[in-house]
């Protein structure tokens, strides 16, 4: 079989394994606040947040648009380029998975992607204006937007329900955060999927299997990425979940609501707009903003800034190793064996690091919120 034929094979399964990785490591995202305030239990949230994350995946193509032509330039970059730029990405999130720090998997891919295209053709194989207007503004504004709202929802709220019996109002919110977590887990498929769709498109194009400047992904790229990162969620982040649900701030059920709807209506926006946003910017913006309007000293501020850390060096380093990747894929020239052993390196080391957290059992706590 052709070498190119064998290296495209494995950067759509590479991107697919992204892809689930992506769902497991942004579950946290959908239903975190829901599990926190026992609104859902644990295996009910994730499974129907995994059907609303395949069923995202066919509202739009405007994000997908935006990774398959507007950050590189397909003419100047190889299917072993974008390889190597989901390899960045698959190592930085699961590493940030290891340490249970909810990073950016779509700034992950973009990094990585940039970096292989960096090494592989120079800084004319990227869109510095494309980057800095799809990827780095959006990144920016997204989590103090979704702070605003989630803090402006919640101060509203209160003034509404604060002379009613708590129990029926948590009662009543734990209602609301199933269809709010509904649509965070639609929005987040909306958004998170068609990354996936637009690199395994990029590398349709680079491979000459499709053409034209900016080709919608055929049939099966969706459905197929829709199937990755449903079954993704579905698998469950654990170790991020109890992060963002409980270690950030221990919300009542109204914030868990009013960080849910504020995070997925940013999300929606930016999938409307065909910004490839972090679902984890936005809903840690709105988690911190539903927190903080009720009392600023409840937030956990110091972990928050190890994740704003982990946020701030996602680009750069999925970059790094997206570039490193496609270093040692060039030593073994044009073939696919680079991209082969490059492949069984990370599942040896993801298989391992998996057994290490499997072996210290799930890290999720379920219980009671603060008052």
């Amino acid at each position: 079989m052709d070498s190119d034929i064998i290296i495209l094979v494995i950067v759509v399964a590479t991107a697919l394994a992204f892809d689930f990785t992506n769902g497991f490591h942004d579950a946290a995202n959908a239903v975190a606040t829901s599990i926190s305030t026992r609104a859902l239990a644990p295996k009910t949230a994730v499974t129907l947040s995994a059907i609303l994350n395949f069923a995202g995946a066919f509202i739009s193509l405007e994000v997908a648009a935006t990774i398959a032509g507007g950050i590189v330039d397909a003419g100047l970059i190889s299917t072993t380029v974008i390889f190597a730029g989901l390899i960045g990405a698959i190592f930085w999130n699961v590493l940030t998975w290891y340490y249970g720090l909810p990073s950016s998997s779509s700034h992950a891919l973009i990094g990585g992607v940039v970096g292989a295209a960096f090494a592989a053709a120079g800084a004319e194989a990227v869109f510095g204006s494309g980057l800095l207007e799809k990827v780095i503004v959006p990144a920016l504004v997204a989590p103090i937007v979704a702070f605003s709202a989630a803090g402006a929802c919640i101060l509203v709220t209160y003034q509404l329900v604060g002379g009613l019996r708590p129990g029926a109002v948590n009662g009543g919110y734990r209602l609301g955060q199933i269809a709010s977590a509904s649509l965070l887990s639609l929005s987040h498929g909306t958004n998170d999927a068609q990354k996936t769709m637009g690199v395994i498109t990029l590398a349709l194009v680079s491979h000459g299997s499709l053409q034209g400047t900016n080709p919608a992904p055929p049939m099966w790229v969706i459905v197929s990425a829709a199937t990755a990162i449903a079954l993704g969620t579905y698998s469950g982040g654990w170790r991020i979940i109890r992060t963002m649900g409980t270690r950030i701030y221990k919300m009542d059920p109204a914030q868990g609501f009013a960080a849910q709807g504020g995070g997925a209506a940013v999300l929606l926006t930016a999938s409307h707009l065909g910004f490839p946003l972090s679902t984890t910017h936005s809903i840690t913006g709105a988690v911190l903003g539903a927190g903080a309007a009720k009392r600023l000293s409840a937030v956990r501020w110091g972990l928050a800034g190890n994740i704003v850390v982990a946020w701030i060096l996602t680009l750069p380093a999925a970059a790094i190793v997206g570039a490193l990747t496609y270093g040692v894929s060039r030593v073994f020239g044009a073939s696919a064996l680079g991209p082969i052993l490059i492949s069984l390196s990370l599942l040896a080391l993801t298989a391992v690091m998996f057994a290490k957290r499997l072996r210290r059992g799930p890290a999720i706590t379920t219980a009671p919120v603060d008052a």
